[in-house]
């Protein structure tokens, strides 16, 4: 059997704890907080990122470093034969690209995944990375599988606010004024490479059941088998609103009750930053076995 490890980012929403218990290694998220550098779960907590976002501190994200990717990568290789890369997703940032740059000076004994997941869907692939490393598949063989499968997931995002669009430069100052007289709550999605609009509600009871109506479409459609061999899951996430998310997760049950809700994570936080508190998040991803 090969002696695979796999590696992601904190983006992937495991904790350095979590990631201990599992057998995996993961990267902190930088960020720049007024001018100074921070690392998620390090020395940045969830609570920590929204009282700089709340009090209008310039917030913006960053990717690790190359030289603490490949002092991550020396280490793990000095007691595994290969290692599985699974980054956010090369969409919605550079630090996928880079690594990928970097995997070449290791002679394939490293192996970058662009499944183009983010936040509960890239957890997912972690998990199948596991769950695949545990069956004795090599590394290549690893990175084959979630490339073949990463267009299986699906996110659908309700923003509380037009805020921080407007201040990411993603929505011009007149729109927002115009959306927040309206109450407009738009609902984001992800469906592999972009965060992308999807539909404009003003309520967050409406938001919830267009994105429960997209993961029903979604289970009717493209993945309609996955559904029927018990091969999906969802999953909430949300940003600085635990208790409507744990709400959420009820109707999902009610409404979904075939398939698994595997997980209430906070999101990411390189997505929060453009997106603020008050979001709520359903996802969907496919199950490797």
């Amino acid at each position: 059997m090969a002696n695979v490890k796999i590696v992601t980012d904190s983006n992937s929403g495991i904790t350095q704890k979590e990631a201990e218990k599992l057998g995996i290694s993961v990267l902190p998220m930088p960020f720049l907080i007024d001018g100074e550098q921070h690392f998620e779960d390090i020395d940045l907590t969830q609570t920590q990122f929204y009282e700089h976002l709340q009090r209008d501190a310039a917030v913006s994200t960053s990717q690790p470093s190359p030289e603490a990717v490949k002092e991550l990568w020396d280490g793990l290789l000095k007691d595994c034969d290969e290692i599985v890369h699974i980054p956010m997703s090369s969409g919605l940032s550079e630090s996928c690209h880079t690594a990928m740059r970097l995997a070449q000076e290791y002679g394939g004994r490293v192996h970058v995944v662009d499944n183009q997941r983010i936040s509960v869907t890239q957890k997912q692939s972690v998990e199948d990375a596991l769950t695949l490393a545990k069956q004795g598949k090599s590394g290549a063989e690893i990175a084959q599988i979630l490339t073949k499968t990463k267009f299986d997931s699906s996110i659908y995002i309700s923003l509380d606010t037009l805020k921080y669009l407007k201040k990411g430069g993603r929505l011009t100052p007149a729109a927002a004024l115009i959306g927040t007289i309206l109450k407009i709550k738009p609902v984001l999605q992800i469906q592999g490479e972009k965060l992308d609009a999807f539909k404009k509600v003003n309520t967050l009871k409406k938001a919830k059941s267009v994105m429960i109506e997209a993961i029903q479409n979604d289970f009717s459609t493209r993945f309609s088998d996955l559904v029927k061999n018990g091969e999906m899951m969802l999953a909430v996430a949300y940003t600085a609103n635990e208790e409507e998310a744990r709400l959420f997760k009820q109707e999902l049950e009610e409404t979904f009750p075939s398939v698994p809700v595997k997980y209430v994570d906070p999101l990411s936080l390189s997505v929060s930053c453009h997106i603020g508190p008050g979001a709520l998040a359903v996802a969907c991803a496919r199950i490797v076995k």
